[in-house]
């Protein structure tokens, strides 16, 4: 049934149907009244706003442009690789960060040092008060 359906060619048929045809003027297809009032003032209103904010945006644009063509020859980049520059920049971060990290190092090393010996000096004297008040407990009960 399918080869069936397969070996007969489609048909179309195309209906041609005329076109209506116009029996004016180009006057009758323009509006039979000018704009209004309405219209007239935003158009006054709109066109100078809109002209002023387009040159505001070419003035801007051209600012743009001479700003990045005086600012360009003085960039840190210019003339390296940016890839270089930036294992440079990272190898002195990590430079400075482990200056920074043996600082603070050496600076946690003695406050500990002087916490130790500040509670060693505590330790020492409370020793000696407890020792004296069980020296006094020992001959009281004596």
């Amino acid at each position: 049934m399918a080869d069936r359906d397969r070996s007969q060619p489609h048909q179309f048929q195309i209906h041609r149907q005329p076109h209506p045809r116009y029996e004016g003027s180009v006057k009758d297809l323009l509006p039979s009244k000018g704009p209004s009032a309405v219209q007239i003032l935003a158009i006054i209103t709109l066109l100078p706003i809109g002209g002023s904010l387009l040159g505001l945006a070419g003035i801007t644009l051209v600012g743009t442009l001479i700003g990045l063509a005086v600012a360009t020859p003085y960039s840190k980049v210019t003339g390296q690789e940016p890839l270089e520059y930036a294992r440079r920049r990272v190898q002195v971060g990590i430079i400075q960060v482990g200056e920074k990290t043996k600082q603070v190092g050496e600076m946690v090393g003695e406050k500990t040092k002087q916490t130790g010996d500040t509670i060693k000096t505590k330790v020492s004297k409370f020793s000696v008060v407890l020792y004296l008040i069980s020296k006094k407990f020992r001959d009281f009960v004596e």
